[in-house]
């Protein structure tokens, strides 16, 4: 008997034209769509457990095996967290387990005070996740208009993968892309990494999801930024790291040329007086 996941993914399949995905046509087929054998070469699983999954022999694929699946098949974010869904209720891996808690925000009064230290300079603190969770007022100064700031809860990782504006703001977003994804492996814990990701790569797709899995620590390169009020700005970044426990660092940025030094002053000039957020 087949469960609503399996039906999902086979109506899917047979409703996928070869040719989008650059497969041969001329080939003689039984049934419109993709076979099951071109499916799984493109979620890089075997075809005996896609088998199983369609038939609802399989009623528990694991988070990465769901979103190659949802790679695979070229799904929008609304099929994505249908998904999801129907993963849950046909019983996966996500209805086993209890949701893991979200990490610890806290900020310590030591750290905050290195920021006070800081002003007006640029620098903020993060997790690996990329939450913001405290940052100086020449942060807020130069980040205000670039959208990363939106919110109560401002996050590095949500906003490469998912802001209309991130892709030109941030001028090698590829790079910083591949950062923000490397960064969740290394912490806090495995819980919270799950905890992030499960529902992350519904909304943020193949883009995300295609990285999770690379484990290639990427080339640190200077941060560049195309301001909505200025011209290009270029940043060296110095980073601290914050004891293990924390799971935390401490990120300064430093204008790496005049042009952004100069830029920097006027955007000071114009929002002269703005408050540090937290």
């Amino acid at each position: 008997m087949g469960t609503p996941l399996g039906n999902f993914i086979r109506a899917k399949r047979d409703s996928i034209r070869p040719q989008d995905l650059g497969l041969p046509t001329h080939q003689r087929r039984r049934a419109p769509g993709l076979r099951r054998s071109e499916l799984a070469a493109q979620a890089g699983i075997s075809v005996e457990y896609l088998t199983r999954i369609e038939q609802g022999r399989d009623r528990n694929p694991s988070p990465s095996v769901v979103n190659a699946l949802a790679d695979a098949l070229h799904l929008d974010v609304a099929e994505r967290m249908h998904l999801g869904y129907l993963t849950k209720i046909s019983g996966g891996s996500c209805a086993r387990h209890a949701r893991p808690a979200p990490p610890d925000r806290t900020v310590r009064p030591a750290v905050r005070q290195i920021l006070d230290l800081l002003e007006p300079g640029i620098a903020f603190v993060t997790n690996r996740l990329g939450d913001v969770l405290a940052h100086t007022s020449g942060f807020a100064t130069v980040m205000r208009d670039t959208g990363l700031l939106d919110g109560d809860e401002p996050n590095l990782t949500r906003y490469v993968f998912t802001h209309p504006r991130a892709r030109t703001t941030l001028v090698d977003w590829d790079r910083i892309a591949d950062e923000q994804v490397f960064h969740l492996w290394l912490g806090p814990s495995t819980e919270t990494f799950e905890w992030f990701t499960a529902d992350f790569a519904t909304v943020a797709g193949a883009e995300f999801t295609r990285r999770l899995h690379r484990h290639i620590p990427p080339a640190r390169v200077p941060l560049r930024i195309n301001h909505p009020h200025a011209e290009e700005l270029r940043w060296d970044r110095e980073t601290l790291e914050l004891p293990t426990s924390d799971a935390q660092q401490l990120t300064v940025l430093l204008p790496s040329d005049e042009a952004t030094s100069a830029a920097v002053d006027r955007l000071r000039r114009t929002h002269r007086g703005a408050l540090r957020a937290v």
